[in-house]
């Protein structure tokens, strides 16, 4: 009997183990580790609030090797880009630890942004310490904060990750004119879709 309850035990205190870091941050709270130093592909190094700029900050967990995130890359471009036309400083974090030796490094990350012409920040977050802080399992993850950084929006890019040409509503386009615009944000979570984050095992 004792053997039996010791191997129902340990699977459940390993699930718990697994999933505590995985409670999603929620609406309404502040910008977690916002004086974190986080490192650029640039080389340089910078913190969450260091980027937020005058309308708020937007956080994307990405990465280069997700199917995900290469199908909505172009999407990503956009809505960072409209994101920063807006006043919205623009972060994307990268937290798959577990391939950070090979298709994850820093200079993966470096090839894979310049490829893309990226114009923000995409950031190695090292032993997963901003994705915890953040409840992320996803990428891509959107997190947009107000600016008096308060988290108004958790969720996907848009309602069809898989097919852009049928996309109803774009839930971070809308989610970024509303808050810019002072407003309550009208849809405040959405599913997100895609890779898991890989952490360090």
């Amino acid at each position: 009997m004792k053997k039996l309850v010791t191997c129902l035990v340990l699977p459940v205190i390993a699930l718990l183990a697994f999933t505590v870091h995985t409670d999603p941050l929620p609406i309404g709270a502040p910008l977690p580790k916002a004086e974190n130093k986080i490192k650029d592909i640039s080389g340089k190094e910078l913190t969450l609030k260091g980027a937020t700029r005058d309308n708020g900050l937007l956080v994307m967990f990405s990465c280069n090797t997700c199917p995900v995130v290469i199908n909505n890359q172009s999407r990503t471009n956009e809505v960072c880009k409209y994101a920063q036309d807006k006043q919205v400083g623009v972060v994307l974090l990268n937290s798959n630890e577990g391939n950070r030796a090979g298709s994850e490094s820093l200079e993966a990350m470096k090839k894979y942004g310049d490829g893309q012409g990226f114009n923000w920040y995409y950031a190695e977050d090292k032993n997963n310490e901003l994705a915890d802080a953040f409840g992320a399992t996803r990428t891509p993850e959107c997190f947009l904060f107000d600016k008096a950084g308060k988290l108004v929006y958790h969720g996907a890019i848009d309602d069809n990750p898989n097919n852009a040409e049928a996309v109803n509503r774009k839930h971070l386009k809308e989610a970024i004119d509303e808050v810019t615009a002072g407003k309550d944000v009208s849809v405040k979570q959405s599913r997100s879709i895609g890779c898991s984050i890989k952490r360090k095992s």
